[in-house]
């Protein structure tokens, strides 16, 4: 199963709308979300750049960024387009 790391913030449409993308996928990955509002470091990292895909690295608490995904992408596009990122 594909494991990813979902970095948004509270009332961002646009993390909302690649949650549900990612969750109507067969099958789905596992998705660990993570609210960059609550932790500073993160908010002073990423500011307005949600949503964001990370792979997190096995073992380890190191992760690879994904490019920014297009909103438009879903359903099999999405796939081919995590494929094509190396994350499935």
């Amino acid at each position: 199963m594909l494991n990813l790391l979902l970095f948004t913030r509270q009332g961002c449409c646009l993390c909302e709308g690649l949650h549900e993308r990612l969750q109507a996928l067969n099958p789905a990955p596992s998705l660990q979300l993570v609210d960059i509002d609550g932790d500073p470091a993160l908010q002073a990292r990423y500011g307005e750049r949600v949503p964001l895909l990370a792979l997190p690295a096995a073992g380890s608490q190191a992760m690879r960024e994904l490019p920014w995904v297009p909103p438009r992408l879903a359903g099999t596009r999405l796939q081919e387009w995590l494929r094509q990122q190396g994350a499935a």
